[in-house]
């Protein structure tokens, strides 16, 4: 399973969120496009652990998508 590290802020929060994700870079982008575009209230961004994040749109500072990561498996040096 491939995934994505993906974080954001608010400007009225005193902390980003962070967390990793299975959607694709193109995904987040697009539905933080879409939402910003059609003046929406609220995003929702779901990690790999299926819990939703709901942000109002009108706060976020930016959104950040990091690289992709394979999961490892085993003992790593």
């Amino acid at each position: 399973m491939r995934s994505w590290t993906s974080r954001s802020a608010s400007s009225t929060a005193p902390r980003e969120i962070g967390f990793e994700t299975a959607q694709t870079a193109d995904e987040i982008e697009t539905a933080v496009s879409d939402a910003l575009a059609a003046k929406a209230t609220h995003i929702s961004l779901k990690d790999d652990k299926g819990r939703r994040f709901i942000v109002p749109v009108a706060s976020l500072a930016y959104v950040e998508v990091g690289s992709e990561e394979s999961r490892r498996i085993g003992f790593f040096a």
